[in-house]
């Protein structure tokens, strides 16, 4: 019987490598990785199909780092990805891997306020780019981005890049790349589109398929036929629940907005998420959602990529996906690292197709619940139990969690307990923070300094 390889060590990866990944507790490899890793070491094309969650940014980042050279500024690496919020994600994981070299940089080129000063950034020399689809060809044309030494190339969550672009544009962009280049692809549904898109970057891939659909036996799933009204049933669903956290999925915009209206209304802390949102605040709503300051986000599935949350108590789509690997990838969002996941799906009468298509790709009976046996809606309090506040310095300051978690602790008197996740971006930092110590927490960073420093602090 052929041997299982689980741990990291038996790759060829530097002694520096190894070290690092162990300071970080990655021991044994997810199954994207096990299966792709020996691929992707070996410098060939790579397709790789799994959910969000599943480790696949680690396996391509291990393989840009194996073979870059951090004596070349020129860039080495470009990874491509649909959203800036997944940009995000993606720098500071590859970040955090690259952390056995002080001289690896990584940036990321997406957009919005802070562009300016990463472009002059990237004119000093950089290894490793990450950014969007339009931003990326817009600065390859204007030859302030040099990509003709990257030597890997990384299309992530490709079937949603070509939801924002085109295989025109991502063809474009591979050829401001070396001829000789490695191209791994990543995604986690695969339309007739990616077949297409592989076949025009990529030669002779190795492809893995991790097969989802059997690794949802965590996740309890129930479907609702819709007889009346649909908001009713979901505000009903939600009071007989009470999830903790809850993620609900609409296909349009229009429905986030009336959903969340709704739900406000009826005394539930509700944001919702869409592609009409300003940049700056789709990431303050997906930083509350992560932290425990809003407890129902309800999100289009584009808007919801780079979505990081370890625990989603439930997700429910109050829209049926239109195709069964969608529905996959979305309740995904729940029933991680172990953890006993609710998922929850409405569907009308002329969907019923849908649901046999879900019930044949998951190899499963579908489980349906009744409607009735939960009690008519009475509007009923569902709050978040954190609430975040923002502090005006961030990593251009040389904040650290540490230092914010002091200035908690030592003089707000805070317990650790009472502080939450702490998110540190360019400019400002978010921290959660318990209802009742808010105010006090408040007072006291405004008061005192961080670092020496002084800064104000508020809600956010």
């Amino acid at each position: 019987m052929k041997e299982i390889i689980t741990n990291f060590k038996t790759l060829n990866l530097s002694q520096d490598i190894l070290e690092n990944l162990d300071s970080l507790d990655y021991h044994t490899m997810t199954p994207i990785q096990e299966k792709g890793l020996p691929s992707i070491l070996r410098g060939q094309d790579f397709i790789g199909q799994a959910n969000t969650g599943s480790g696949k940014t680690a396996a391509f980042a291990l393989g840009i780092l194996s073979k870059l050279d951090p004596a070349n500024r020129l860039p080495q690496a470009l990874v491509v990805v649909p959203t800036r919020e997944l940009a995000e994600q993606v720098t500071t994981e590859i970040r955090r891997l690259a952390r056995f070299s002080n001289n690896i940089k990584v940036i990321t080129l997406c957009g919005g306020s802070q562009e300016h000063q990463k472009v002059k950034s990237l004119k000093q020399g950089a290894h490793i780019i990450v950014g969007t689809p339009g931003r990326l060809l817009k600065l390859l044309e204007k030859k302030v981005l040099m990509a003709f030494n990257v030597q890997t190339l990384v299309l992530d969550e490709a079937d949603r890049l070509l939801e924002v672009g085109s295989i025109e544009e991502i063809n474009t962009i591979a050829s401001y790349t070396r001829e000789d280049r490695q191209t791994l692809l990543f995604s986690a549904t695969f339309p007739n589109g990616i077949k297409q898109l592989s076949a025009s970057v990529q030669e002779d891939a190795a492809q893995v398929t991790i097969d989802s659909q059997h690794q949802n036996t965590s996740i309890q799933q129930v479907f609702f036929k819709v007889e009346e009204d649909k908001i009713d049933i979901l505000l009903r669903l939600l009071v007989g629940y009470k999830p903790e956290s809850c993620l609900i999925f609409c296909n349009s915009r229009e429905n986030c907005n009336k959903v969340t209206h709704v739900l406000r209304r009826s005394k539930m802390d509700a944001q919702y998420i869409h592609s009409d949102l300003e940049q700056k605040e789709r990431t303050l709503t997906l930083i509350k959602f992560a932290n425990r300051s809003c407890r129902i986000l309800v999100a289009t599935d584009l808007a919801s990529r780079g979505l990081d949350v370890k625990e989603v108590h439930t997700v429910i789509n109050y829209d049926l996906p239109k195709d069964p690997e969608l529905y996959v990838h979305r309740i995904g969002r729940t029933g991680r690292a172990g953890k006993k996941g609710l998922a929850i799906s409405l569907y009308m009468n002329e969907e019923q197709k849908r649901i046999e298509d879900i019930g044949e790709y998951l190899r499963k009976e579908c489980l349906f619940g009744n409607i009735r046996q939960f009690d008519k809606f009475v509007p009923r309090v569902l709050a978040s139990a954190m609430t975040t506040i923002y502090i005006s310095g961030g990593k251009k300051d040389n904040i650290r969690p540490g230092d914010i978690l002091g200035a908690l602790t030592k003089d707000a008197g805070l317990q650790g307990c009472d502080v939450g996740k702490i998110d540190i971006l360019d400019i400002n930092s978010y921290v959660a923070i318990v209802k009742e110590k808010v105010h006090q927490a408040v007072e006291a960073l405004n008061a005192g300094k961080i670092k020496g420093k002084k800064f104000k602090v508020g809600k956010a």
